[in-house]
């Protein structure tokens, strides 16, 4: 499994918005054992991927509302040849990349 630091900082975010403090440091805590343990390899959003997520930001002006770390994800995803991503995003379906949605659609 690969996640960058920007899907990591909307994860951490979102946790401590739904969840109890404790819960959310608990969770937090694993998946950074879980990094540290290289069983979640985590890509850091260096300057070339920030550069070339403004430059997809501006072509994809017809869908303003996907997130600029989606495209960050789009950008990293690309470099590194992944082409299946798990989420619940419909905005990686939007921009038709060819990654392959897990978990399917019934």
């Amino acid at each position: 499994m690969v996640t960058s630091d920007y899907v990591l900082d909307e994860m951490i975010t979102a946790l401590f918005r739904s969840v109890a403090f404790g819960s959310a440091v608990q969770f937090s805590e694993s998946l950074f054992a879980a990094v540290k343990g290289n069983q979640i390899k985590l890509e850091r959003i260096t300057e070339a991927r920030f550069k070339a997520a403004w430059s997809a930001r501006k072509k994809y002006q017809d869908k303003t509302d996907i997130s600029f770390t989606d495209l960050t994800s789009f950008v990293t995803m690309q470099e590194l040849e992944i082409n299946k991503v798990f989420t619940g995003d419909i905005h990686f379906e939007k921009v038709n990349l060819g990654f392959e949605i897990l978990p399917k659609k019934r």
